[in-house]
């Protein structure tokens, strides 16, 4: 039986536990990793209620939806795959990163992933970046068409504003958007969360733990992680912005003190609880490698924290200093 709750993307969407999982560091992005731990860690996400599992063909260039090709698989049908298309890296240097959504790569990208996966459709299929050089109506139109073929069953986008949101919802029903939001990064709050309410679509924030630096696992990223950690790159986790950030921590750390849980637990509480904040739903997909993290990030759902904890909390993202991205043209805040 599962252990959380579940709740539904978008008016039409897709029924999910309320806590997803990230998968990407299971094999891309934060250096090296157990890999029969990673597969103990689905496993066992799955015993505890988790449904809803997030990948995507540029993580490792495909490498980690093969990665979840096997789990998925065995699960097809208790579970909710999602992946994305849209960021191109270039092969011959994976730093470089461009972003495609004509209908041609659209259509590429897909059955690639289908073929990765081993699978015969995708549960929620998003838009990872927006390429402002092809309009986003002809994006979702040619999104639409792989619905239609019954490759993909539902539609989603990342890092889109509330304008590009509208635009697309009004060619194909949009069941989730999925950006970055956590109690270190709130900029989607202004537009974004409200367009998304206002069309009953749901929100994915990614990085919920800020990248793991509101659970207090590491404070400097230069100092304390991996040369292949692309945290390193970010500019809150280095030099003189991460040790500010990290004495944002304080009242996390009282909270947690006070609910004898940990400061990851609350952080998730804190950003499961704006879906009554701001009257939509919310489902966050943090993500870890480890079965004792992934115990612990779903017993963050059964965390409900009072008024005054709220208010503790609700001055940190405002003092927040550099920015979750070196380049924020890729993110809607960019744009907005």
């Amino acid at each position: 039986m599962s252990t959380i709750a579940t709740a539904q993307l978008g008016t039409d969407g897709p029924e999910v536990s309320v806590q997803g999982l990230g998968c990407m560091g299971m094999s891309f992005a934060y250096g090296p990793t157990d890999a029969d731990e990673a597969r103990a860690t689905l496993d066992h996400a799955l015993d505890l209620g988790v449904t809803f599992y997030d990948t995507a063909d540029m993580y490792g260039a495909g490498e980690n939806e093969k990665f979840l090709a096997p789990f998925v698989q065995k699960h097809r049908d208790e579970i909710v795959l999602a992946t994305k298309f849209g960021i191109v890296i270039d092969p011959e240097d994976p730093a470089k990163r461009g972003i495609n959504n004509d209908a041609a790569y659209i259509r590429q990208c897909i059955e690639g992933s289908l073929s990765r996966l081993g699978v015969d459709t995708i549960d929620l299929y998003y838009m990872h970046r927006r390429d402002v050089n092809v309009p986003i109506e002809d994006t979702v139109g040619a999104m639409a068409e792989l619905v239609a073929e019954g490759k993909v069953k539902h539609l989603g986008l990342s890092e889109v504003t509330a304008d590009e949101l509208r635009a697309a919802h009004a060619v194909h029903p949009i069941a989730a958007v999925q950006s970055e939001w956590s109690l270190f990064s709130r900029d989607i709050e202004e537009h974004v969360v409200p367009a998304a309410a206002g069309l009953g679509v749901a929100l994915v924030p990614y990085s919920p733990l800020g990248r793991g630096f509101l659970t207090g696992s590491f404070a400097n990223a230069t100092s304390d992680l991996g040369q292949d950690d692309f945290r390193r790159t970010m500019p809150r986790f280095t030099g003189d912005n991460a040790a500010a950030n990290a004495a944002l921590l304080a009242p996390l750390r009282a909270v947690a003190e006070s609910r004898d849980a940990t400061p990851g637990q609350v952080a998730l509480a804190w950003v499961q609880q704006q879906a009554q904040v701001h009257g939509l739903t919310v489902v966050p997909i943090p993500g870890t490698r480890k079965r004792s993290r992934i115990e612990e990030n779903t017993a963050a759902t059964r965390l409900i924290l009072t008024e005054s904890e709220l208010e503790l909390l609700e001055p940190i993202a405002a003092q927040v200093q550099g920015g979750r991205y070196a380049d924020m043209s890729f993110t809607s805040a960019g744009r907005e």
